[in-house]
């Protein structure tokens, strides 16, 4: 009986011995008593990241690496030169108190090789990736992996420059995917003149991103992603600098991976599907390679050839050139001639000035010169003209001047973003220019009233076929051959000669009724204050949208032409498409690209549709419009203001994306005014601004305020007017100003979409729409402020103040009249009129 207790009592003896060694294998630091032997590992406290051997498939070497725990994936090597050929590696704290990791024969083929420390260290692996050597009392760190990187930069690793110590901190690949031994690519920020990122061939560029203006990195056009990431850059002005990011929760973890073939890429982790996303590559055309195509050439993806001199160079090898060949690039056609003539006394230089020709959205040459910052472009254009080297200059708002003196190298076009650049050249060569726009210009006029002719004549054969078709079955459906509509047609036709319309097309009528089964009510897609919208198909299978002017609508040919003059002239991911239209007699019609999914309206006031709407689309379709604004008050050819702005204006895409639409309220706003004063007021009340709808004064404020009221629906969820009652007079607006004076915001929040992990979000939207809504135009931020607060990059809003009508609907309502026997709208949640007395 005593044997057998006493063998019992072994065996638990045995068992609590294995589990302290296992709890002493599994924690996350190495001293020179705690060490790893090979297979063993340790892991961070937070479960992240695990140091220990691996061996890269299909191989026999064994490396010591961090890799990231949910998804194998090594983000850091410490032997990378010098791998194990067995498995009886370890890792432990030498004597001196380093970092080492030693073979089978205790032999030191790697170390943190810190000099001057005490025996008494420890190596800890901290949640974030980093392995930090520190000193076991004071716990100061004395050597950490994260200025020691590898191939991954991880959120809160620096990558640095260091000009007085001659120091970097950079990324350096793999050798193939397979071989974590260095490879041939590097990836560091540099201080040349401005701060920029560079991926490195050897010693030679291979990439790069342009120069950092403060915000972003003016070469790469997504980079108001990168704001998501909360990328960073520290430049101390005397040449050294540091480059960081960190990542916010709601975008889910990401890193980023220099490959071994040179490519830098984002990841993020899907946690759903278990997988890493590449969310963006540095190359992803061939125009990213750098200098692609020689100097003074620029490179241009969308276009065949790719390469194309810049005006005023041909190419400097022409064989080559018409063989693809661009290395050598391209060579000033006319020299410069401006210096030399004004330093020869005989020789007047008042006529021979040397000007320059501009290049818009493109990644700006490698080597610029930056000067101090001036809020005056034309300095920049005159410092250059004194300056006889200078050859280029290009001005960005927060950098200032950049000129070039060398050759231009890496220009790169873009079709969004990008800065201008303007190219020296000779007088000459602006004869040249000018007279190659007149040429342009003249065939343009000509080709246009070509086109207005035949159409003009095509016109009135198939109006006239119509008049006979629809007097024979003594139809009386359409009115296409009174001398009334005649002059109504030719007018029109005579208003959009004088338009010069981009790629608009003149539909036949009747392809158009046609395609809408004779303009049947079952295709009817909703109707606005223009007429009724119809759902269409042409022959060749498209579908689109066709918008009938109404007869007893309100609007009529001036608002027809005012949506064709400035919807042609926009092209935008957010804004609806414009394909073309129709005139024929008394007939006006807009056609559209078709939306399936109709108007915001029909989802987020539609008890059964409003669950579709989850946050991530509401907020998608919040940024969206946002940026469509942007693009009608700042970054269109055109200043526009809409002035009708709802959710029943808002089309969605299959994908539920938004496109402004309704543009027969817009108007343009001419040379540097920022405020118009109109004695005719429309739009919809409950969106309009108080000073437009008192004062009929309006500006890009007014639109902001219109956002504002979109913005606070789609976040509520419930109309601006569906307050108006007598137990509650306030409206929307009203309502939530006084919920947030309250500090209880959340019975605004739709509960439909309302979840706590998601409140901070809705919180600040709610925040940014109630300081779009503020009763002083003045008060309210523009629309680069609002892109810039949705997506933090402004992250301490100010507090809104009081906004406009708040108090009662009925008040708003009692002002919805026009002069004299006009009558109400026949829509009056889309279009009100009101003229002053």
């Amino acid at each position: 009986m005593r044997i057998t207790t006493c063998t019992n009592l072994f065996f638990v003896l045995i068992t609590l011995c294995l589990v302290f060694l296992d709890v002493g294998i599994a924690t996350d630091i190495v001293t020179s008593s705690e060490f790893i032997k090979d297979p063993e590992n340790i892991t961070s406290r937070g479960g992240n990241f695990t140091l220990g051997f691996f061996s890269p498939e299909n191989s026999t070497n064994r490396y010591v690496g961090i890799w990231w725990q949910p998804l194998f994936t090594v983000i850091w090597v410490a032997n990378r030169n010098q791998p194990l050929r067995d498995s009886s590696g370890s890792v432990t704290i030498s004597d001196e108190g380093n970092l080492v990791v030693l073979n089978g024969q205790g032999q030191v083929i790697w170390s943190s090789n810190v000099s001057k420390l005490g025996s008494d260290s420890t190596c800890k692996l901290l949640d974030s990736g980093n392995l930090v050597l520190q000193e076991s009392k004071s716990g100061n760190n004395l050597w950490q992996s994260f200025e020691h990187p590898s191939h991954v930069f991880l959120p809160g690793m620096k990558l640095a420059s260091n000009k007085r110590e001659g120091a970097k901190i950079n990324l350096i690949s793999w050798r193939n995917p397979l071989n974590p031994s260095l490879g041939s690519f590097s990836f560091s920020v540099e201080r040349l003149s401005l701060p920029e990122v560079f991926i490195w061939n050897e010693t030679r560029p291979y990439w790069r991103t342009g120069p950092w203006n403060g915000k972003v990195f003016t070469g790469v056009p997504t980079m108001r992603s990168f704001y998501l990431s909360g990328i960073r850059v520290e430049d101390d002005g005397q040449g050294n600098v540091d480059l960081s990011y960190a990542y916010v929760d709601e975008a889910g973890f990401s890193i980023n991976i220099l490959n071994s073939q040179g490519n830098y890429q984002e990841l993020k982790w899907d946690g759903e599907k278990r997988e890493w996303l590449v969310t963006w590559n540095s190359h992803q055309l061939k125009c990213d390679v750098y200098g692609t195509c020689g100097p003074f050439a620029s490179c241009n993806s969308q276009k065949s050839p790719t390469c194309s001199c810049l005006r005023g160079f041909e190419p400097r090898n022409k064989e080559e050139w018409n063989r693809q060949i661009w290395t050598s690039g391209c060579v000033r056609r006319i020299p410069l001639l401006q210096c030399e003539r004004a330093n020869n006394l005989n020789t007047s230089a008042d006529n021979i000035a040397d000007g320059f020709l501009k290049l818009q959205m493109v990644k700006v040459p490698d080597f610029a010169d930056g000067s101090a910052l001036t809020l005056k472009p034309d300095t920049c254009r005159s410092q250059c003209l004194e300056n006889c080297s200078c050859i280029a200059y290009s001005y960005d708002a927060e950098i200032g001047c950049m000129s070039w003196t060398g050759n231009l190298i890496d220009i790169q076009q873009f079709s969004n973003g990008g800065l201008d650049l303007y190219i020296r050249v000779a007088h000459t060569e602006l004869d040249k220019e000018r007279h190659m726009r007149m040429i342009i210009t003249v065939t343009v006029t000509i080709g246009t009233a070509v086109v207005v002719v035949c159409a003009y004549i095509m016109w009135r054969k198939i109006s006239k076929h119509h008049a006979r078709k629809r007097n024979s079955k003594g139809s009386h459906q359409f009115n296409g051959g009174g001398t009334p509509a005649e002059s109504t047609s030719k007018n029109a036709i005579v208003e959009l000669s004088q338009v010069k319309l981009q790629e608009l097309s003149i539909f036949n009528f009747g392809k158009l009724v046609t395609a809408t089964n004779n303009f049947h009510p079952s295709n009817i897609l909703g109707q606005g204050g223009f007429g009724p919208v119809y759902k269409g198909q042409l022959q060749d299978g498209q579908e689109i949208a066709v918008k009938r002017l109404s007869r007893a609508s309100g609007q009529g040919l001036e608002e027809f032409m005012n949506e064709v003059v400035v919807i042609s002239k926009l092209q935008h991911r957010n804004l609806v498409r414009l394909l073309g239209c129709c005139i024929e007699g008394e007939e006006k019609m807009l056609i559209y690209e078709f939306m399936p999914n109709k108007s915001l309206d029909a989802y987020i006031f539609d008890p059964s549709k409003n669950e579709l709407l989850v946050w991530k689309k509401r907020f998608n379709i919040i940024e969206g419009v946002a940026r469509g604004l942007l693009y009608l008050h700042r970054d269109s050819r055109l200043k526009i203001i809409h002035r009708d702005l709802k959710a029943s204006n808002i089309l969605l895409d299959g994908e539920l994306n938004p496109k402004i639409s309704d543009f027969g309220m817009a108007k343009i706003f001419g040379g540097t005014d920022d405020q118009v004063n109109t004695r005719r007021i429309v739009g919809t009340y409950g969106y309009m601004s108080p000073e437009y709808a008192m004062l009929g004064l309006f500006s890009e404020k007014s639109d902001v305020f219109s956002y504002g009221v979109l913005l606070l629906e789609i976040a509520s969820g419930r109309r601006n007017s569906s307050f108006c009652d007598n137990e509650n007079p306030l409206t929307l607006l009203g309502f939530a100003w006084m919920q947030w004076k309250e500090n209880n915001i959340s019975p605004l929040m739709d509960p439909r979409v309302y979840d706590p992990d998601l409140y901070k979000y809705i919180f600040r939207c709610i925040h940014i729409g109630l300081l779009c809504v503020q009763e002083s135009a003045s008060d309210r931020p523009t629309m680069a402020a609002v892109i810039s607060m949705l997506n933090s990059e402004i992250v301490d809003l100010p507090p809104p103040r009081k906004p406009a009508f708040i108090l009662t609907q009925d008040m708003l309502g009692s002002m919805s009249f026009k002069k004299g026997n006009s009558l109400y709208s026949l829509n009056p949640v889309t279009i009100s009129e009101i003229q002053g007395r």
